[in-house]
């Protein structure tokens, strides 16, 4: 396996048909939206769903979420703990950031992907770890090509949550939903960065997968399944280290406009990819 040798951009398109792509829980977790209106899903959440995505394909992730945990460790130092050399590191008085990166990359797919701060305090005669790691990855916010339009509804409980209680008033509560919407968001891959966390090519194949398949296995009461698809993914990959072209004009060779007033489907929009000289792109439909 070799490391990353060329730069890969990439751009996602999904629908969103009523669900609740990412809550705001700064408002009443109903979904996130701009100051003009556009609907967003962080970079973090959708960090997220990669993890879960790699871990589903069997990979080693180091911050898994804890309803999704395969292990037993119940804090991210246990985790690292449970390497024998990076235990080693902790431990020691004169501890190496540059080793405890170096090992923490090969060990776990999203440390070397996104990277990721390890500030540990000391414990016992150890000298604790303070280790930032850059990742080559790096994902923009989602936003939704139209301003979305939010629907809420209000949610009652019908039954007692102690014993030997008469039934009381009805608790409420509100539940928010985006009707529909396409979002899109952009990414991509930094050669210089790889090479210093040790990505490889294959690794760059299992982001790609991840992307194709983002919302299998995400299901929940806020995102039933089939409410949220993965449209399209666009996978441009450069000829050199440092890429024929900037990110930024890579990502605006990706067109999207509404065709009518309120859309309402995917086909409702007009989907155009234009083309740089030289530039190879991978387009993939959603499962």
């Amino acid at each position: 396996m070799t490391i990353l040798d060329h730069k890969i951009d990439f751009a996602v398109i999904l629908t969103v048909t009523k669900a609740n792509p990412n809550g705001d829980p700064l408002n009443g977790n109903r979904p996130r939206q701009n100051y003009d209106g556009h609907g967003e899903i962080s970079d973090v959440a959708l960090k997220r769903k990669i993890r879960n995505r790699l871990q589903d394909m069997g990979e080693s992730i180091f911050v898994q979420s804890n309803d999704r945990k395969v292990d037993s460790f119940k804090s991210l130092r246990e985790r690292a703990e449970a390497n024998s050399e990076l235990e080693k590191i902790l431990k020691s008085k004169e501890s190496s950031a540059d080793a405890f990166a170096t090992i923490a990359c090969h060990e776990w797919l999203d440390v070397r992907s996104f990277g990721q701060v390890f500030a540990f305090k000391a414990a016992g005669k150890g000298a604790g770890v303070s280790v930032g790691v850059r990742g080559p990855v790096s994902i923009h916010t989602a936003t939704s090509v139209n301003p979305i339009d939010i629907t809420s509804m209000q949610i009652t409980k019908s039954v007692n949550s102690e014993p030997g209680k008469e039934k009381g008033s009805d608790t409420m509560g509100m539940k928010h939903r985006v009707d529909f919407g396409v979002y899109v968001f952009y990414g991509s891959i930094n050669t210089q960065l790889a090479e210093k966390t040790g990505f490889k090519n294959e690794d760059a194949e299992k982001i790609k997968q991840a992307l194709v398949t983002l919302f299998e296995n995400d299901a929940s009461s806020a995102r039933p399944d089939g409410s949220m698809e993965i449209n399209k993914v666009y996978w441009w990959e450069h000829n050199s280290k440092l890429g024929q072209y900037s990110s930024a004009k890579v990502h605006r060779l990706l067109d999207i406009n509404s065709k009518v007033e309120e859309p309402k489907t995917i086909d409702d929009y007009s989907i155009t990819l234009n083309e740089l000289e030289g530039l190879r792109v991978d387009v993939i439909d959603g499962q």
